[in-house]
């Protein structure tokens, strides 16, 4: 019973499973901005290479 108690108060993961989301989170935000920032950056190297002869 006191492992299983010991087991349970263990916060040790605790802050690897808040760094998981934390990057995860991250990773969502970086995606949408670099999504968005993508399309952009695409029309200025079309309209680039249009003006080009």
């Amino acid at each position: 019973m006191n492992k299983l108690k010991a087991f349970w108060q263990d916060e040790s993961g605790v802050s690897a499973i808040e760094y998981g989301l934390i990057a995860g989170l991250v990773a969502v935000v970086l995606v949408t901005v670099l999504g968005g920032l993508g399309d952009k950056l695409e029309a200025v190297f079309e309209s680039i290479s249009n003006a080009l002869p």
